[in-house]
């Protein structure tokens, strides 16, 4: 004691959570336990409301049937769109054609390192290395805060930039699988035993990221003429003032914007350059 994480709907707070926090507090008073509350960190998830927005009852006839989900689209995809839904703490409305999305997504996955591999093997290219780091960092950060729909919109980002490659490095495909298995366990149980490992996914080591990609090796800075957004050009985020207002006059889409007198120059780096023009 005390219980690192207690989460519940709103309706404990009269039930469960006020009888726990009563008995503990007279166990406290005792002497029986050594703190004065029962639970380190308190989370209320939303409801998850029927189609029609209204709360679920069989009264109103709007109860889904997990059974009838899970049949008709496995267990993984009924998991991972209930996370996907929204922040864990908001109330959402159920939608089941939108767990077609998700359903999808897992069969992507599956064709992509199982049923049409394109598996090779070599080390991870810069670009491999970037999207597998940043997506580490996300949904490790995530988990821990427990942000689990951002955290699969990481994972779907980071499986389009696996699927544009000629072929995938096995060594970006079984992190990737390690970092799905938390929102999809059967599936990804199923695709680490394909892949030959030993033991279960779950006991798996971690990911480990390096943060030497988190650096952005290229950036867009926004170009305004009197305050008006006139495009963007890339270059350095450590790109120096005379760099970038070069590139604003290079531009064909900038360039006739500034042909005026230039009054005033506003340069914030690593995000945009305003030119005062009259």
């Amino acid at each position: 004691m005390p219980v690192d994480l207690y989460v519940g709907g709103v309706e404990h707070a009269v039930l469960h959570l006020l009888y726990a926090r009563f008995w503990h507090k007279v166990f406290f008073d005792l002497g029986l336990v050594s703190t004065s509350e029962p639970f380190k960190k308190l989370v209320n998830q939303g409801l998850i409301l029927g189609e029609d927005g209204e709360k679920m009852s069989k009264s109103r006839g709007n109860v889904v049937n997990p059974d009838d989900i899970v049949s008709k689209y496995g267990a993984d995809a009924f998991r991972m769109y209930e996370m996907f839904m929204g922040p864990l703490e908001k109330v959402k409305p159920w939608s089941t054609s939108n767990i077609d999305g998700v359903y999808r997504f897992l069969n992507r996955v599956w064709r992509t390192f199982i049923h049409e591999p394109k598996l090779a093997d070599r080390e991870m290219n810069n670009l491999e290395l970037k999207n597998l780091h940043q997506t580490i960092f996300k949904i490790s950060r995530d988990i821990e805060v427990l942000s689990f729909n951002t955290a699969i919109s990481q994972l779907m980002i980071c499986h389009n930039n696996i699927s544009e490659q000629v072929d995938i490095s096995k060594k970006m495909a079984k992190p990737f699988v390690q970092l799905l298995a938390p929102f999809a366990p059967h599936m990804c149980e199923e695709i680490w035993e394909l892949f030959g490992e030993k033991g279960s996914i779950a006991v798996a080591t971690w990911p480990k990221g390096n943060p030497q990609y988190l650096v952005e090796d290229r950036v867009e800075f926004a170009i305004q003429v009197n305050g008006k957004l006139r495009g963007t050009v890339e270059a350095s985020p450590d790109a120096p003032q005379a760099d970038i207002r070069k590139l604003a006059f290079e531009n064909p889409k900038i360039a006739p914007h500034l042909k005026a007198e230039i009054k005033k120059e506003i340069f914030i780096p690593k995000k945009l350059y305003n030119f005062v023009v009259g």
